[in-house]
């Protein structure tokens, strides 16, 4: 195997397995030993998926780089170019576009917590979009996982 073919590999497996850990393991871990700080909760939850956004946009841009390096044109006929661009996508507007919408909620309900303020219903309705775009990027980084080999 090539050493781009192995970097490629690498780059599937720390984004989706993060994907995964982080938020179906370590996201729920956190609520679940923290219920009496729900907010502190909140907080490292977010940090973490930051963190997966950021090794998330990383991996995409090698992965769908490296595709069109070796594959030239062909790339775009490729299912994992697709998948892989998809889940850049998701990363992007889950990024850039609802979460800072969420902070914003949480930072006009100050001081109080936003889940018992006046933006309850938008945080509620945004975090809920937010859950399933982070779905769908899981599902897709199953696909992906499956496409790569």
């Amino acid at each position: 195997m090539r050493l781009g073919q192995l970097i490629s590999s690498w780059a599937v497996v720390l984004w989706v397995g993060g994907l995964w850990a982080v938020g179906y393991l370590v996201a729920p871990l956190l609520f679940h030993n923290l219920p009496e700080d729900r907010a502190l909760a909140g907080i490292l939850a977010g940090q973490m998926f930051a963190g997966m956004a950021w090794v998330g946009m990383g991996c995409a841009a090698w992965l769908l780089l490296s595709r069109v390096q070796a594959a030239g044109g062909l790339a775009f006929k490729q299912a994992a170019f697709w998948i892989a661009l998809t889940m850049l996508l998701l990363t992007l507007a889950q990024f850039f576009g609802i979460q800072p919408i969420l902070a914003e909620l949480k930072a006009e309900a100050m001081p109080k917590d936003v889940m018992e303020s006046l933006f309850r219903d938008r945080f509620e309705t945004w975090h809920g979009i937010s859950s399933v775009v982070y779905l769908i990027e899981s599902l897709l980084g199953l696909a992906l996982v499956a496409k790569s080999r």
